[in-house]
């Protein structure tokens, strides 16, 4: 069986499965209103915990509710480690965390593999944090599921929303996308450019986000094709920086917080 290892615990969270269900728990500690549509997708910050935990904390808690029905996640995040052409699926059997290991969904994988844009590519899975980081989140969050890990490099929008349809499944599965927004600018600067790019993400504005907007802009771009396809609505739940939690004002990066759910009928 061939398990990909946790690269950044210890580093991007704690490495103690104690501490880490602590941090995590913390981070859960959000009033969430009643009556709040489910949903089906969720767009999540992927720093240290310290860093972007609480925004991540905000939108994490609204899955409670799914704990029991979610069976399936498919995950996707920009691959920081290694070039991708487009999309990277991980042949590993499972992903491993210090509170358990996630096993990996292979029909689903099947599945994607038979999309052009799609490749086995370990290389890109092998240090990456920004999938690896919400695996505690889910875990804590939903308890067992299978996963699909995607790392999404120089993908077209189209070709990431394609192969998000193929494993959209129902409501026994989940999508998430890993993202920070803007990086290493002034506070002042971060606010303003990061209440623009939230504002085009809750429009559904896929070709309104820039490269630069986000580092998770590729999949973000993606999965706003395909919730306009499926007909879901966005939420901005959280919009905060690092200057807000761990850090100093001179240099931050930004976090945003996002549900989509199924808009009610007319």
């Amino acid at each position: 069986m061939s398990i990909r290892r946790a690269a950044v615990a210890g580093l991007f969270y704690p490495a103690e499965p104690d501490r880490l269900r602590g941090a995590v728990t913390h981070a859960l500690d959000v009033d969430v209103p009643p009556g709040e549509p489910l949903p089906k997708a969720i767009i999540a910050p992927h720093a240290g915990y310290q860093y972007s935990g609480p925004t991540a904390g905000v939108v994490y808690a609204r899955l409670r509710a799914l704990r029991g029905r979610i069976a399936r996640v498919v995950l996707a995040g920009p691959a920081h480690r290694a070039f991708v052409d487009a999309v990277a699926v991980s042949g590993a059997d499972a992903f491993a965390t210090p509170i358990g290991d996630v096993p990996i969904d292979d029909e689903l994988r099947h599945r994607v593999l038979t999309h052009p844009a799609v490749v086995v590519d370990d290389r890109a899975h092998l240090g990456e944090h920004s999938l690896e980081v919400q695996l505690p989140f889910l875990l804590e969050t939903l308890g067992a599921f299978t996963l699909l890990p995607l790392a999404v490099g120089d993908a077209h929008p189209d070709d990431v929303a394609e192969v998000l349809d193929l494993v959209w499944g129902g409501d026994e599965t989940l999508v998430v996308v890993s993202s920070d927004l803007s990086h290493y600018h002034d506070y002042a600067t971060a606010q303003a450019l990061d209440a623009r790019t939230a504002a085009a993400i809750v429009a559904g504005d896929a070709m309104g986000i820039a490269d630069d907007d986000a580092c998770g802009a590729r999949p973000i771009r993606g999965l706003l094709v395909a919730a306009r396809r499926h007909d879901l609505g966005v939420r901005l739940l959280d919009l905060r920086s690092s200057g807000d939690t761990a850090g100093d004002r001179e240099r931050v990066v930004g976090y945003g917080a996002f549900a989509l759910s199924s808009r009610p009928p007319s």
